[in-house]
């Protein structure tokens, strides 16, 4: 098979790649060819197609996937973006001065009708009691509990219509580092500390991954108390306006208001990177718009879409 055809991974990223991919454990055959699937996955997800339209060159599409389904439900895309991180960290290429914002992605109407996962357990198909044990396990592995409906899946309402949101941080140079999904109607400052403890960049040597950044800068969607007392908790500098409201607030009350909050313009002209690894993450036409039913299935997208950036960066 060709490497040379757009999209694919070339013969650099994929020596970057290999060494952290899951192995077989020759119990359930072998698998196929992971370059092949790859490539399959990330075309998907650059052109938005529909599994089913896949290139023959890819394989069956069923196979590519069931591959990212699987990576999605037990973590292996998330461990190999946070794998790609470490080597960047380690040769000093990462910008440890983050930016925090989110995205509203506009949901297709394929993505509703994700089925409820089945309350009774107690009996299986052909009306036998109890199963096959282990049965449940092994057609899904590693699958995150709960999901079915709008709710459980990151879907909404919002002012765009039907929505999904991705919450994320970005370094200095304009790459995701630690990401979140949501429905569309729901507000960004919730989510502000989940993102920011997602953040775990681990060491090649020995040490704890790190996950504190060298500074944080957010919009005024984030300046509350909450978000703030969390950041000096950590000894983390951030760069957040203060909104016109909780200025007006802090003037009336005199000297009890206490003091304004500092704000570095400077630092705050770098939070465009943040604007920009969302643009970078939008030009994936499958991340851009939502077709995935599952909320663990489209999180996988981003996080594939994710690592292309990283490793093209």
């Amino acid at each position: 098979m060709g490497r040379d055809q757009r999209g694919d991974l070339s013969d650099a990223e994929w020596e970057r790649l290999w060494p952290f991919l899951p192995v077989s454990n020759g119990r359930c055959g072998r698998w196929r060819d992971h370059r092949q699937v790859i490539d399959g996955i990330l075309h998907r997800v650059r052109t938005g197609v529909q599994w089913r339209d896949l290139p023959e060159r890819f394989g069956p599409w069923k196979t590519v996937y069931e591959r990212h389904r699987l990576w999605s439900a037990d973590g292996t895309w998330e461990h190999l973006l946070q794998q790609i991180q470490a080597g960047a960290d380690a040769a000093g290429d990462v910008d440890w001065d983050v930016s925090v914002d989110s995205t509203s992605v506009r949901a297709h109407q394929h993505a509703a009708g994700a089925q409820r996962p089945p309350t009774d357990h107690g009996r299986s198909k052909g009306g036998r009691r109890g199963g096959t044990p282990g049965r449940a396990s092994v057609a899904e592995p590693g699958r995150p509990a709960g999901g079915g409906g709008a709710a459980g899946e990151g879907l909404g309402r919002s002012r765009g219509g039907f929505t999904s949101k991705i919450h994320l941080s970005a370094d200095g140079r304009c790459r995701p580092l630690s990401l979140l999904i949501t429905a569309g109607q729901r507000s960004d400052s919730p989510q502000f500390l989940p993102v920011l403890e997602k953040i775990r960049v681990p060491r090649l040597g020995p040490g704890r991954p790190r996950n504190r950044p060298d500074s944080v800068a957010a919009d005024k969607a984030y300046s509350n108390r909450p978000c703030r007392e969390y950041l000096r908790r950590r000894g983390i500098p951030h760069t957040i306006p203060e909104k016109a409201d909780s200025r007006a607030a802090r003037l009336r009350r005199g000297a009890h208001g206490g003091r304004p909050p500092g704000f570095d313009e400077d630092r705050y002209k770098k939070r465009n990177t943040v604007e920009r690894a969302i643009n970078r993450l939008k030009n994936h036409r499958a991340v851009a718009t939502r077709y995935d039913k599952r909320g663990y299935v489209f999180l996988g997208t981003v996080t594939a879409a994710s690592l292309v950036i990283w490793l093209r960066t």
